[in-house]
């Protein structure tokens, strides 16, 4: 009779494992990484290097002038302002109205608490692009177009925000926030003073995720925005594509990508460790 080997070292072992955990964290490494690669290296290329009919990974020369080129066609000191204004504002305001409606939510007692909540999910199921047209006519009327606020002000309301601060606050204990409110703490000083601070890996990733999006954002800037000077930086690709021939406009318009993505990638980063224990803390209560 046969025995199934169960040493940790044996070959079926790290077959399996090799199969089952590695290769398909490999793969999707591969599918995240060889693009952004394949981005920067094109960003180094000449024309001639980026549309050929054979696959040229190093650039041969290398051409770094697509930066200088990049950055001399577009305003990008003045498009980076833009993108940094909206996404500070943008992203602090919604991760604030996150914070205080997820603790209304799980610590105030008011009626039709569940039906509020259920609203909030509804808002996940609806595709930010529906909204494109009613938002314009709503913010065109009272003024808003080619200003801060008419690119801000729309997408404020965070149901994911929303959503994930009320589960992370569901894991709260219970007791530590019933003995405050015993002691005379009102709701303002419990959410800064005790909430807050227990739930920060949470907000960090609300934070984060926030951040992306609106330094990520296309669409609503684009439909908002005709001036120039009010475009964010991925709006500004447009000008940088628009201003050169198809052919000629590769490089260039890859290299003002790299400078698109280089700070939310520093930011991103700089945060990550918070993601996976944000998203998790609110995993345990429902």
């Amino acid at each position: 009779m046969s025995t199934v080997d169960t040493r940790p070292l044996s070959r079926r072992n790290l077959v399996a494992t090799l199969a089952t955990g590695y290769l398909p964290i490999v793969l999707s490494i591969l599918v995240v990484i060889l693009p952004l690669a394949y981005l920067v290296l094109s960003s180094f290329k000449t024309p001639a290097d980026v549309v050929t009919q054979k696959l040229v990974i190093l650039p041969d020369p290398w051409h770094p002038q697509n930066y200088s080129t990049a950055a001399g066609v577009v305003p990008f000191g003045r498009l980076f302002l833009n993108s940094a204004i909206v996404t500070v504002i943008g992203a602090g305001l919604k991760v604030l109205l996150a914070v205080v409606t997820a603790y209304a939510l799980v610590f105030v007692r008011f009626p039709g608490k569940r039906f509020v909540f259920w609203a909030v999910l509804a808002t996940l199921m609806v595709p930010p692009q529906v909204s494109v047209v009613p938002n314009f006519t709503f913010i065109s009327s009272l003024g808003g177009q080619d200003t801060y606020w008419g690119i801000i002000l729309p997408g404020l309301g965070s149901g994911f925000g929303t959503f994930l601060l009320r589960q992370a606050f569901l894991t709260l204990p219970a007791d530590v926030l019933e003995a405050a409110e015993t002691d005379g703490a009102g709701h303002w000083r419990r959410l800064w003073r005790m909430v807050v601070p227990m739930a920060a890996p949470s907000i960090a990733t609300v934070a984060l995720v926030n951040i992306v999006f609106e330094w990520n954002d296309y669409l609503w800037p684009l439909v908002i925005v005709s001036d120039p000077h009010m475009m964010t930086l991925p709006v500004g690709l447009t000008l940088l594509q628009n201003s050169e021939s198809a052919a000629a406009s590769y490089g260039i318009v890859m290299a003002g990508t790299v400078m698109v993505l280089l700070p939310v990638l520093v930011v991103f980063a700089a945060l990550q460790r918070y993601i996976v224990t944000g998203l998790t803390q609110g995993a345990v209560k429902g």
